[in-house]
């Protein structure tokens, strides 16, 4: 009888794993990076994962198929934003501490660029249509970068720009503006504002993603902490559901139609699209308190969260795998 329980109790454990909407398959411990890590980038075909630890001013730099670091770049000034360009193998990367957008080869890591903002550079952006960079910056800036590395125009805006989303198909830009309440509609041809959303009572609107085909914007706030879901054709929202404290990052899985939102409170929030006006909450995944940053990348089919240095426990990149 007691062989039969436990052979039972191993069987659940292993199906209540297998039910999960995320799997945790390694973590890539980082043990001398020190202070807050902020947010992500991916080279797919080299296989690299960009870490912007900003406590640590560095950046680190991943191989995720051998789970080990390649290189460590530093002397950076509280990265934050950190976004890799296939098409010229460079590295950008956005700092709080000095406003600077400084460039990287993307081979030799060698130094090519210092671009100025003036004050806390933030999230960064790619338009591999227009080949164009974009850097939310100050109290209310996104900065246009061309392919060379230059500065070509300036979008203004009325706070700080945290995340924002590009279409593919139309000129808009959507800008999560937490300090004046509202998202942002920016065209960024005519680079002029086209108007303005509220977020319905719901403040501290950090983290976005867009379902372009479904016309479907996913914001989550922190006050209180909610997801919500715009029709980008009206600007209305068409649901809102309860989501996992003190998120930073949100993203969107258009195969399994599901959307990851990590948060600082210790969880991941997955919740599923049933069609495009209604979703559901398909589990809270237990991680780490103040593990708010990750990336989703759909090449790789992989969840890469962000896990600061706590007590004697060594910061770390968990990586997580989606059921199917």
């Amino acid at each position: 009888m007691r062989v039969l329980m436990m052979i039972l109790a191993s069987a659940a454990l292993a199906w209540g794993q297998a039910s999960k909407p995320l799997r945790l398959e390694k973590s890539i411990e980082l043990p001398d990076v020190q202070g807050r890590i902020d947010h992500l980038s991916i080279d797919v075909k080299g296989h690299r994962l960009f870490v912007s630890a900003l406590g640590n001013n560095t950046l680190e730099v991943l191989d995720v198929n051998t789970g080990k670091r390649v290189k460590t770049i530093g002397e950076l000034k509280e990265p934050q934003g950190v976004l890799y360009v296939p098409a010229t193998h460079q590295i950008y990367v956005a700092n709080d501490g000095d406003g600077s957008v400084r460039l990287f080869d993307g081979s030799s890591y060698a130094h090519l660029k210092t671009l100025d903002y003036a004050d806390d550079a933030d999230n960064l952006r790619y338009d591999s249509a227009r080949k164009r960079i974009y850097v939310g910056y100050g109290s209310g800036g996104l900065g246009e970068i061309d392919s060379d590395g230059n500065k070509v125009a300036d979008i203004k805006l009325d706070a700080h720009p945290e995340s924002f989303q590009l279409e593919k198909n139309s000129p808009r830009i959507y800008v999560n503006l937490p300090h004046s309440r509202k998202i942002a509609v920016v065209d960024r041809e005519k680079h002029t504002i086209l108007g303005t959303w509220n977020t319905d009572l719901a403040f501290d609107n950090y983290p976005m993603a867009l379902d372009e085909s479904e016309h479907r914007l996913f914001v989550v706030t922190r006050t209180p902490a909610r997801l919500l879901v715009f029709d980008t054709n009206t600007g209305k929202i068409v649901d809102k559901l309860p989501a996992v404290g003190d998120c930073d990052d949100v993203f969107y899985d258009k195969t399994r139609k599901r959307i990851y939102a990590s948060g600082g409170e210790g969880a991941i929030s997955v919740f599923q699209q049933e069609d495009a006006d209604h979703y559901k909450e398909l589990a809270r995944i237990a991680t780490v308190k103040g593990a708010r940053t990750s990336f989703f990348s759909p090449e790789l089919d992989r969840l890469f969260l962000a896990v600061r240095r706590q007590s004697s426990q060594s910061a770390a990149i968990e990586v997580f795998v989606p059921a199917q």
